[in-house]
């Protein structure tokens, strides 16, 4: 059987042993802690498939707990345990977005059960997991933003919802919609991408809808077009905010009318496609400015889906960087290189405005340049074409971020305390107290590594 992740949450260190105990005889991989402050440290580390809390602890309570983790990972069942239970607490509780509420003493059983009840939901539950082992192939990460974002998307996979997915360019955002298809029942369907930003409109009308013999000069033949290439499967329309406002028209009829008429054609076809969109721009302001159709917007826009930037996942430039020289090396026929330690400073230091894309592009670069099999920081630095910035100094970073900032600084660092407290200009005495002010222990994170 796959183990899911679970995180159980409970002030009383004997019912979390029973508890912790019952969960690992059931096949789980259990994670606990002992306060609702810990429990937040250990979901900045890695994000489990459910988490079991007691409603009554000092400080950071279960409700409380919830509202936390409901904000950062609002797919992430949550369970609640209590001796105090009602129903009208119930009733609040899962009127909240509580996934189930227990009241002790519970049936081991019925605990089970509600977990089990919980990963199914998510995703999470050990069949589905090992099922779907490959639908993400190719997104490789640690983040826990990136993580929670992949929930969803398996979660919207199975339904044929449009999905409209928000990034910066170079984020991945086809990535990601390659994902969801392949997550989805039309996985051994066609899936078609076009950029709307990189074709004329004039020619994007007929690549997407096709045209007739002779619909205008050079149209010797009837040509089908990506809609009904793409019928039964999924069709993904990169760079959608680009799209000219009268092909925007046309695109909305296609969508409410389930069939597409070729240019020059005075026959519809009917199509059976799952669409995906995805734009680097603002929707939301160009739909204020009438330079997006309103009606296209919710059309599109039935769930959406944000690519955090490479900035925001600092934690992924290492694993990103192996992932990529590996396969660069295989490209090139070269023996397998590694970064420098202070070359692998830069990187993670870099501001990269082209995200991951840029990151390849650089580390292709890099691989092309050396001739030695560890990359040196002046290639590194050479490509980047400019200073490198350094981390931002601890004492600046904002209080509301502090946990964060910790967290990835022993991501970055595999749970080495020295190099951290380096890299956050603090000496160790004083990196200890604020790992302590924040429940964080740097153990977690070299299991993490493993």
């Amino acid at each position: 059987m796959h183990a899911s992740d679970v995180l159980l949450v409970d002030d009383d260190p004997d019912l979390l042993r029973l508890i912790s105990l019952r969960l690992t005889s059931a096949g789980y991989r259990v994670r606990t802690a002992d306060s609702g402050e810990t429990a937040l440290a250990a979901l900045a580390v890695a994000r489990p498939a459910a988490v079991v809390t007691d409603l009554r602890m000092p400080g950071i309570d279960g409700l409380q707990l919830f509202e936390a983790i409901h904000r950062q990972h609002p797919t992430l069942p949550v369970i609640i345990l209590t001796a105090h239970g009602t129903i009208p607490d119930a009733v609040a509780a899962t009127q909240r977005g509580v996934f189930g509420f227990l009241t002790k003493p519970f049936d081991s059983q019925e605990l089970l059960q509600k977990v089990a009840a919980a990963l199914k939901l998510s995703g999470d539950d050990g069949e589905a997991a090992t099922a779907s082992s490959e639908w993400r192939a190719g997104i490789v990460t640690r983040s826990p933003k990136m993580e929670d974002l992949l929930r969803q998307a398996r979660l919207v996979a199975d339904s044929d919802a449009a999905v409209l997915v928000y990034g910066e360019s170079g984020t991945g955002k086809e990535l990601l919609a390659r994902a969801i298809h392949r997550a989805s029942r039309r996985a051994e369907l066609p899936f078609v991408a076009v950029n709307c930003g990189a074709i004329p409109g004039e020619l994007l009308e007929s690549e997407l809808f096709g045209h007739a013999r002779g619909a205008f000069t050079g149209a010797v033949q009837a040509h089908k077009g990506l809609f009904q290439t793409a019928d039964k499967g999924t069709l993904f329309l990169d760079e959608i905010g680009d799209m000219p406002l009268p092909l925007q028209v046309k695109l909305l009829r296609v969508l409410q009318e389930g069939e597409v008429r070729p240019v020059g054609s005075t026959q519809s076809v009917p199509v059976d496609v799952r669409i995906i969109s995805a734009t680097h721009r603002d929707l939301e302001a160009q739909r204020a400015a009438s330079l997006f159709r309103e009606d296209l917007y919710y059309r599109l826009n039935v769930v959406s889906l944000r690519l955090p930037p490479l900035a925001e996942r600092r934690e992924d430039i290492p694993v990103l960087a192996t992932h990529f020289l590996r396969k660069l090396a295989e490209r090139y026929r070269k023996p397998l290189p590694t970064l420098a330690p202070d070359a692998m400073a830069l990187l993670i230091a870099a501001p990269w405005p082209g995200n991951v894309r840029q990151l390849l592009n650089l580390l292709e670069q890099a691989v092309a340049l050396t001739t030695t099999a560890v990359i040196p920081a002046s290639v590194v630095q050479n490509a980047l074409r400019e200073d490198a910035a350094a981390l931002v100094p601890f004492e600046e970073a904002r209080k509301s971020f502090e946990r964060d900032y910790l967290v990835r600084l022993l991501k970055i660092t595999g749970g080495n305390v020295t190099q951290a407290a380096q890299m956050a200009k603090r000496n160790r005495t004083e990196f200890y107290k604020l790992l302590q002010r924040h429940k964080l222990e740097p153990s977690m994170f070299k299991e993490g590594k493993g």
